[in-house]
């Protein structure tokens, strides 16, 4: 357990240093932070299309990376964003969550549609898997921190990150959504960016 707790602290290291530097060159005025958080990808989704980061473009996404046995986090957050939508109102119908798997020896298509069939998760999400190297690819464009760990009953399990990424409708990078944020207080943020129109760079 110990060895787990420092490995997620080490993640959310990683994490926290690829998101100031977006941060810190967007105080600094250098476009390229636009570049930092995101990228091409190609990957497969719940009904084993193959998709690529065009998927992102067309309206505003809640991008999460997590694994459809994840006993806390990963439904939590799920739940929490199905609520966001409901606290967007209208707003909602352009708006849409995207989990991909840190998972892809396990998170099958097949298994990412069942999981995202719950009703308690958001409406009309999005769910994508592919080969270890493309998950790995993703993950490494968005700075995602993921390792595979066993717990002492002998389950595997995976370590993230588990911060939600907001990307605007030209699938770029807008702000990041924390965990510890309320459905409500995730709502404000997303309003906040749809409100600048879809080449929105902050919430």
């Amino acid at each position: 357990m110990k060895r787990r707790v420092l490995w997620i602290i080490a993640g959310c290291v990683v994490v926290a240093v690829a998101l100031a530097a977006v941060f810190g060159a967007r105080v600094a005025g250098r476009p390229e932070a636009a570049e930092v958080i995101g990228g091409p990808f190609q990957l497969v989704d719940q009904s084993g299309r193959s998709v690529d980061e065009s998927l992102l473009k067309g309206q505003w996404n809640a991008v999460f990376f997590g694994f459809t046995h994840c006993p806390d986090v990963c439904p939590t957050t799920l739940y929490g964003l199905a609520q966001t939508q409901e606290q967007l109102g209208r707003r909602a119908r352009d708006f849409r969550v995207v989990l991909i798997s840190v998972d892809p020896v396990r998170d099958t298509p097949e298994q990412m549609a069942l999981y995202l069939s719950n009703p308690a998760f958001p409406k009309g999400a999005v769910g994508l898997t592919g080969t270890p190297a493309q998950v790995a690819s993703v993950a490494k464009a968005y700075r995602v921190y993921h390792q595979e760990s066993t717990h002492a009953d002998g389950h595997m399990q995976m370590d993230h990150s588990t911060v939600t990424y907001l990307m605007n409708p030209k699938g770029r990078f807008v702000c990041a959504l924390p965990t510890g944020l309320t459905p409500e207080q995730t709502a404000e943020r997303v309003s906040k960016a749809m409100r600048q129109g879809p080449a929105a760079r902050n919430c």
